[in-house]
C-alpha cells in the first residue's frame, strides 16, 4: 500500500515562503499524477498544484506564479516552493498520488500565514 509522508509545514509570516515535501513509499512515477490539495476551515478541498507522469504541471488560479511543483524521482518525493504567502494560504495541505483505480492521500500538514 502506498504511504505518503507530509513536511515542511508551520507558521510563517505574510510575504514569507515554505517549502512543503511529500515523500512516497513508491517511486513517484508510478503515479498518473501527484501534487498538493489544501483545505481550509468552511472551505471544499482544492487542487493546488499537480505534476504529471510526462512532467507537465498545473496549479490552482489563485497560486498566480507564487508556488512551484517539482518532482524527484531519486528521492521519491515531490516539493512545493511557496513563496509570497498570503493569509489566504492558511490552510491543511495534503499530498495526493493518483493512480489509475485509486488516489492515496497524505495525513495532512498545517500551513499558517500570520503576522
Amino acid at each position: 500500500q502506498v504511504q505518503l509522508v507530509e513536511s515542511g509545514g508551520g507558521l510563517v509570516q505574510p510575504g514569507g515562503s515554505l517549502r512543503l515535501s511529500c515523500s512516497s513509499s513508491e517511486n513517484v512515477f508510478f503515479f498518473n499524477d501527484m501534487g498538493w490539495y489544501r483545505q481550509s476551515p468552511g472551505k471544499e478541498r482544492e487542487m493546488v498544484a499537480l505534476i504529471n507522469l510526462a512532467g507537465l504541471t498545473k496549479y490552482g488560479d489563485f497560486v498566480q506564479g507564487r508556488f512551484t511543483l517539482s518532482r524527484d524521482g531519486e528521492k521519491k518525493r515531490i516539493d512545493l516552493q511557496m513563496n509570497n504567502l498570503a493569509p489566504e494560504d492558511t490552510a491543511v495541505y495534503y499530498c495526493a498520488a493518483r493512480e489509475l483505480s485509486r488516489t492515496t492521500w497524505g495525513q495532512g500538514i498545517l500551513v499558517t500565514v500570520s503576522s
